[in-house]
């Protein structure tokens, strides 16, 4: 079985244990690609046609506003990454996805999610994927509801320490909802 494959099944356990044989089968219909830092895999304006998944790197999604960049997500290792609501409605959005380093990543066209989707076990994995954005989407939103903008840094840190060496402030500080100024107060306050 290939190290992609047990890759997958670590970073899904914790949603769904399927056999191994599984995540080769939803390895094989994808494929590894490389960028470079700070590369646009999607432009505002335009539809998302891959479904990514962040082998090694990190990046963002940025929503265009006001001739602006609004950060509303930091993605890492093993986490989901793209324009899912462009992928899914296939539609075009006004977001960006960006990044912030070379990075590796898996990614599966909108044909092929749309054929495994439409397999016994494939309809479970992309249900998974999807339950798992959703879990994240309605945690991240309950933090900024609940939490100071220093609570959610802090919980940022001890899920990624390395954020400061792997993103550039100014997206830190806007995923935080705060201005560059804010958050170089809250890093000195922490160290």
């Amino acid at each position: 079985m290939s190290d992609l494959a047990k890759l997958f099944k670590a970073s899904f356990d914790p949603y769904l244990e399927a056999p191994l044989q599984i995540w080769e089968t939803f390895a094989n219909q994808g494929e590894v690609v490389a960028t470079k830092k700070n590369e646009v895999i999607k432009k505002y304006g335009e539809r998302e046609n891959f479904f990514y998944f962040i082998l090694k790197g990190s990046g963002g999604i940025m929503l265009f506003h006001n001739n602006n960049y609004l950060c509303i997500d930091l993605c890492y290792d093993g986490d989901f990454f793209g324009d899912y609501l462009s992928f899914l409605t296939h539609q075009t959005t006004e977001l960006e996805v960006i990044c912030f380093e070379p990075s590796t990543l898996f990614r599966i066209s909108r044909t092929r999610f749309e054929a495994l989707a439409k397999t016994d076990y494939g309809r479970i994995i992309c249900q998974t994927a999807s339950d798992s954005l959703f879990i994240h989407k309605q945690t991240q939103q309950l933090a900024l509801l609940s939490k100071t903008a220093e609570q959610r840094y802090l919980d940022i840190l001890k899920k990624n320490p390395n954020i400061v060496q792997r993103t550039p402030n100014k997206y830190i500080a806007s995923y935080l909802g705060i201005t560059p100024e804010s958050f170089s107060r809250i890093r000195k306050k922490i160290v």
